[in-house]
């Protein structure tokens, strides 16, 4: 039920040219598909102002390469049917870091082994004023 109301008001602000939400109703999507599926370590990153690529940044874990894979095909599943978009998908083939490219969000699902000695998101983190 939860899933038909947010793709009800995605849809509905997608189909609004002018609204400011597209994005964010998305990230909701995104976080709700990551969410419901089990992925593991979701991190947020806003990127507005910061990234022309886009807007947020979404960094998750899968256990294995399958499920990382399955949290992938999901995602895509879900956007399409809420919005009529594809996502591009990079590195289904191994699984270990799948990218998926959703125009103004990108997600990035690795296997926690990979996803750790990659810290992707340690390097898009908001720099501390003692850290300069």
């Amino acid at each position: 039920m939860e899933d038909t109301v947010l793709t009800e008001r995605v849809e509905a602000e997608m189909a609004d040219p002018d609204s400011n939400i597209p994005s964010m109703s998305l990230l909701d999507l995104v976080l709700n598909s990551l969410e419901s599926n089990k992925a593991e370590d979701i991190v947020e990153l806003d990127l507005r102002g910061r990234s022309s690529v886009a807007d947020y940044m979404i960094v998750a874990s899968g256990r294995s390469s399958r499920q990382v894979v399955g949290l992938a095909e999901k995602l895509t599943d879900r956007i399409k049917e809420a919005t009529g978009e594809l996502c591009k998908l990079e590195g289904k083939a191994n699984g270990d870091w799948v990218l998926v490219d959703c125009g103004s969000i990108i997600v990035h699902l690795f296997r926690p082994e990979v996803r750790e000695f990659y810290q992707l998101e340690k390097l898009w983190q908001p720099v501390a004023d003692g850290d300069a």
